[in-house]
């Protein structure tokens, strides 16, 4: 989902870098992740929704791991029975729940899908929920984290409520990415409370093994390679299926991490709220995707309670990195982005 906003671990930097290279790479950021969900919404033209899914993090899984065997040895993938467990139940959570439901719900019948701009501007509530989440253990948050929360939560009821015929946004679609968030949300909030491979790269590998695995039993299940024919593939679709995997899944999602570790977290967390306008604005420009005033006046509330969440948080601890787009963040940011949204880098607290 390409996803994935919220409280993102950070690294103070080592040395100094060039300002040069930061803005490169959250650049990346910021256009690769805010643009999975329209790597989706053209993958799942001629592809089967989940299994394509699938395909796509079991080659970045593989990718990942071979870069890591090559540069580290042999046992650089080495992870106990617990770490093994938790990275399974997180991936799951994170790409089966965060980022399948996006998929399927950018893959509906006209009357049911949202558009890829929707997508992205429903899955930035995902630091919204973390909050909400977290204030449930007993996380007393901040009252402008509060505000952003309620702000962001009175932008998704503007942007789902039907008003006269403004053309709302598919009900069952909008709900199908809510859930969506949903299981994102929970996914990063666990993944700072359990045990994980304490590399991110390497729990990254498994995470994406384990919701590969989840979103092909799914896709199976659904009957997706019965009604699946390779010949009606369109070329746009392969290309969009492997811009997901190597630019959403791979390059921003090292992007991310290198920022986590040279940049501030209060300038690498500004992308939990430019993914969702990137995505508006390719969507409409590329797919000609309609933006109604709705979706305009819902979407930017939604941006401005991120963004207050966002600027008001800072992590008194270090969680865990690995979110977009999704993503999605990535997964994960979000990713979005859920891959992120969508893309991105499944695990983190930020958590996209």
């Amino acid at each position: 989902m390409g996803s994935p906003p919220g409280n993102a671990p950070h690294s103070d930097p080592a040395a100094p870098v060039r300002p040069a290279l930061v803005w490169a790479a959250l650049a990346v950021v910021y256009v690769v992740w805010g643009s999975t969900y329209l790597g989706i919404r053209i993958t799942v033209e001629t592809l089967p929704p989940l299994l394509s899914a699938a395909v796509r993090f079991v080659v970045a899984a593989a990718v990942l791991a071979l870069i890591l065997r090559l540069r580290r040895g042999r046992g650089a993938l080495r992870v106990d029975r617990r770490q093994l467990s938790g990275a399974a139940l997180v991936g799951v959570l994170l790409l089966a729940g965060g980022n399948g439901l996006v998929v399927l719900a950018e893959a509906g019948p006209p009357s049911v899908a949202v558009s890829s701009g929707v997508a992205a501007l429903l899955v930035a509530i995902v630091p919204l929920l973390v909050v909400v989440l977290r204030a449930s253990t007993g996380d007393r948050p901040r009252t402008a984290t509060v505000a952003g929360v309620t702000t962001g939560f009175a932008g998704l009821v503007l942007l789902v409520l039907p008003i006269g015929d403004a053309g709302a946004v598919p009900i069952v679609g909008a709900l199908t990415v809510v859930v969506a968030a949903a299981s994102w949300s929970v996914g990063s909030f666990l993944s700072g409370r359990i045990s994980l491979p304490a590399d991110p790269f390497v729990a990254t590998v498994y995470e994406m093994l384990t919701g590969a695995a989840a979103l092909a039993a799914l896709g199976l299940a659904r009957g997706e390679l019965h009604r699946f024919d390779v010949t009606a593939v369109s070329a746009r679709s392969w290309w969009a299926l492997g811009y997901l995997t190597l630019a959403g899944s791979l390059v921003a999602f090292t992007a991310y991490v290198w920022l986590l570790h040279h940049a501030p977290i209060s300038l690498v967390s500004t992308y939990a709220y430019v993914n969702p306008a990137v995505a508006v604005t390719l969507g409409a420009v590329l797919l000609a995707e309609p933006v109604t005033t709705q979706v305009l006046l819902g979407g930017a509330v939604i941006v401005v309670g991120v963004a207050l969440v966002v600027s008001t948080e800072r992590p008194g601890s270090r969680p865990r990195t690995a979110p977009g787009a999704a993503t999605a963040p990535a997964a994960a940011t979000a990713g979005p982005t859920p891959e992120t949204p969508s893309g991105p880098a499944p695990t983190t607290v930020r958590r996209r």
